[in-house]
């Protein structure tokens, strides 16, 4: 994520919490899960690379879903994290989702995503991808498992950038992810 990876604390507290935030921080991508679910595959009329770039996006969006769903109870411990997941990105998911567990909240709704490929590593076959997101958190939200007020401030739109890999069972994942303030896009 290189230089994209300048995030502060507060960038995305309605998607993820303290933990998305070191995602922002974190360069390791060396964690690996268990539960590994391929991604599914593109028709045979695309070439390599717009089938990697349609998985990667596809990848992309699922972490994102599976994100939202674990976040309903705060389950950090959900098996459905590591299906398009890995490395960092699934470290900080876990770390995330215990932060909210533990301080009592639950996320209601789910992001709107946007997701483009920024760059490949190659034209011909890329095995790594990098995408550019403008998500939206406006209705994706935490609230406290106590009472049900709303436990954060508003969400917004935000620049998000996620490296997405294509792992050795030929699955794509992603495997870290950088998310910047709202206003940032």
């Amino acid at each position: 994520m290189n230089d994209k990876k300048t995030i502060t604390r507060a960038a995305y507290v309605a998607l993820g919490c303290a933990a998305l935030t070191l995602a922002a921080c974190s360069t390791s991508s060396t964690s690996t899960t268990s539960s590994s679910t391929k991604t599914p595959s593109a028709t045979p009329s695309e070439s390599a690379s717009e089938q990697a770039k349609s998985l990667a996006l596809t990848a992309y969006r699922g972490m994102w879903q599976d994100f939202a769903a674990a976040g309903e109870n705060s389950d950090w411990q959900s098996a459905q994290l590591g299906r398009y997941s890995t490395g960092a990105a699934l470290n900080n998911m876990h770390k995330a989702l215990f932060a909210d567990h533990t301080s009592g909240v639950v996320t209601k709704g789910e992001p709107v995503l946007s997701p483009k490929v920024d760059s490949t590593d190659s034209a011909a076959n890329p095995t790594k991808i990098t995408v550019k997101d403008c998500g939206d958190s406006t209705n994706w939200l935490k609230y406290r498992e106590s009472d049900g007020q709303l436990a954060d401030t508003p969400g917004g739109r935000r620049l998000i950038y996620a490296d997405v890999q294509k792992q050795s069972d030929g699955s794509w994942k992603v495997s870290d992810y950088a998310v910047h303030d709202v206003g940032t896009c």
